[in-house]
């Protein structure tokens, strides 16, 4: 592999610093909210009903327009999706920041979610077509995903900061983030990918029922966290998302511009991958949540020092644009997101015996193991995600890679919230118990299992078909 095949200029750099950092700016975003969430109650008096619908907001906005907004970029050009967004996205947390009451936050971050979905399809769809295939765009990618990553890790800590300054810096950072890199990236970004005229009419009865059916899923994944109460809702409304999801497909079949060609997810490969997506997500969120409640009220660990412990998984933005790379190259992309998915098993196992008086010293292997796997995993993903789809089509094939993180990311909230809350309640008792932490964390450890399970089939795939030598370039279908 030579030098040149790697080497990026001084603008293809510039690129890449603006889309890394509006998915960090999407990431830190999200974690420092996460932080701030306790000062906001107490200053603006909210119920529990609507602290916890701020965080529903964004899954819904996020989740419910995220896959319009993966084909929206495909067919209306994701340079000008990404611009408007992020415009969008700026304005509204700015409005969050100047909030006086709950209904301002939901609004807020509902939008901002929306926003969100349609940034990030369209962000990855640029890097792939700014970038040739090979070693140069895996290079691209690792530096990506080590930096969208970085940015939850960073969030953490960073929130912690902001919140002893006043919350509502949470939601101003992001405005100035926002602004530096709209600033940045209206003179360097171009769609590398020419307009299709043969798409002429926007599939409308599609974008609509498929909006609505996310929106429906994602509000069931929110509700599952209830456990018990409210149950027959819950499944009414996953009920209701599976009617309106049949219907979208009856459209799409019959559309002649479809918003989104069914044939594509035919590919086993791209199935695969959004599969290990959720499930690697469903474990790392619901072990984030559980290992935080077990640091701030078991513990009594403040916000601050309960990110600081966390800060080590923040590892893979140095490891992820440059080991990642090299070991995609070297062996495949299906096995470094293998050894990245089983390091997050183990990772989960570690923990699972957590006690009352746990040293640092004891949580640090599971954290620095975690901070491994996601350098492995999330850059390979993320690669994995376009791998033998048409150009035209990478904003679609963005768009169900980030769906199924963010309902990854709500799923795994939700079933710890469940399992916990249930064991709580099976003791008779109030608050959290450790108990009930353990089992919360056999979630995550069961989610990253049959992640690697599912992997593992394309490993074995791999073997079976005998292929011809090929010069080094990076495997990268899952």
């Amino acid at each position: 592999m030579s030098a040149s095949s790697i080497r990026m200029d001084g603008r293809a750099w510039g690129v890449l610093f603006v889309l890394c950092g509006a998915i960090f700016l999407e990431g830190i975003d999200v974690a420092m909210l996460n932080v701030a969430l306790p000062a906001i109650r107490e200053d603006l008096g909210l119920s529990t009903g609507v602290l916890s619908g701020v965080v529903s907001a964004y899954v819904l906005g996020y989740g419910g327009f995220m896959l319009l907004g993966g084909r929206a970029a495909d067919l209306l050009g994701r340079r000008r999706m990404f611009l408007l967004w992020l415009v969008v996205f700026l304005l509204f947390s700015g409005l969050g920041g100047f909030a006086t009451e709950g209904w301002m936050l939901l609004v807020a971050r509902f939008v901002t979610g929306v926003a969100a979905a349609f940034m990030a399809p369209a962000g990855l769809a640029l890097i792939t077509s700014n970038f040739p295939e090979g070693p140069q765009r895996n290079r691209a990618l690792g530096v990506y995903a080590g930096t969208a990553a970085g940015g939850f890790s960073l969030g953490l800590v960073a929130g912690g900061l902001l919140v002893a300054a006043g919350w509502r810096w949470v939601f101003f950072a992001p405005v100035i983030l926002a602004a530096v890199i709209l600033l940045a990236a209206v003179p360097l970004l171009k769609d590398q990918v020419q307009e299709t005229p043969t798409v002429r009419r926007f599939d409308i009865a599609g974008a609509a029922s498929v909006t609505t059916a996310m929106l429906l899923l994602a509000y069931g994944v929110v509700r599952l966290e209830h456990g018990g109460a409210g149950l027959g809702t819950t499944m009414a409304v996953f009920a209701a998302g599976a009617v309106v999801l049949g219907v979208f497909v009856l459209i799409e079949r019959r559309s002649p511009s479809p918003l989104v060609r069914l044939g594509i997810l035919r590919s086993a490969p791209l199935v695969r991958t959004n599969l290990a997506a959720l499930l690697f997500m469903i474990s790392f969120a619901g072990f984030q949540f559980m290992v935080t409640i077990y640091l701030q009220e078991l513990r009594g660990w403040s916000a601050l020092e309960t990110g600081l412990a966390m800060l080590v998984v923040g590892i893979d933005t140095v490891l992820a644009p440059t080991l990642t790379p090299w070991l995609v190259n070297r062996f495949g992309n299906v096995r470094v997101l293998f050894g990245g998915i089983v390091c997050a098993a183990v990772a989960y196992a570690l923990f699972l015996p957590v006690s009352p008086d746990w040293t640092y010293a004891a949580m640090l292997p599971t954290m620095l193991l975690l901070g491994l796997a996601f350098s492995l995993s999330y850059g390979p993903l993320t690669m994995a995600a376009t791998d033998g789809v048409d150009e035209q089509e990478h904003g679609l094939a963005g768009g169900l890679l980030y769906t199924s993180i963010q309902f990854g990311t709500a799923l795994g909230i939700s079933a710890v919230t469940a399992v916990s809350v249930a064991t709580v309640r099976a003791q008779d008792g109030e608050g959290i118990s450790l108990e009930a932490i353990r089992n919360g964390l056999t979630v995550p450890a069961a989610a990253a299992i049959l992640a690697a399970l599912i992997t593992a089939m394309g490993l074995r795939r791999k073997a079976a078909t005998p292929q011809a030598p090929q010069p080094a370039v990076a495997e990268t279908s899952v």
